[in-house]
């Protein structure tokens, strides 16, 4: 998909038109490690033709950072997801995404279950037919992995 295919008004002064950026929501279970980094990542990926947003299903992180271990490892990859603040994914952000990204199985039935027939064609597996491990309890090094895998899957979504 090309977000050149689609132009939108810019309101400026000259009056052109300018292409429409390529909307990303990223959907993990808590917004806590895997759905930052990989907003982090399309977004450094997709530069100027895509913006990108994350989100949870859950609340237990809402309005808080991510894992340090998600930082530390992001940063080691050359992200900065620091300043991330977790939301829960809502109907409004489903709306707003022309393509919705599940970082695992898990997550993606959970969407289908909320969907409507507008959203659920948008929905998909961030890996083709494959789950973006969470390693929320394990050692650093499946952080760094965690990381590794999302950086190899990002190009399929992009432009």
């Amino acid at each position: 998909m090309s977000t050149t295919e689609h132009l939108s008004s810019t309101g400026g002064q000259d009056g052109g038109r300018h292409p429409r950026r390529l909307r990303l929501l990223v959907v993990c279970v808590g917004n806590h490690i895997r759905s930052p980094i990989a907003a982090a990542v399309l977004a450094a990926q997709g530069g100027d033709d895509v913006v990108v947003r994350s989100a949870g299903l859950r609340y237990r992180h809402v309005g808080k950072g991510p894992h340090s271990n998600a930082v530390r490892a992001a940063a080691e990859h050359g992200y900065d997801i620091e300043d991330h603040i977790a939301v829960k994914v809502n109907f409004r952000l489903l709306e707003w995404a022309d393509t919705i990204l599940a970082m695992d199985h898990t997550v993606l039935d959970e969407l289908r279950a909320t969907a409507d027939e507008h959203t659920t064609p948008k929905l998909r597996l961030f890996l083709d037919g494959e789950d973006v491990h969470d390693p929320w309890e394990d050692a650093y090094t499946a952080f760094q992995n965690c990381v590794a895998v999302i950086e190899r899957g990002a190009a399929r979504h992009l432009p």
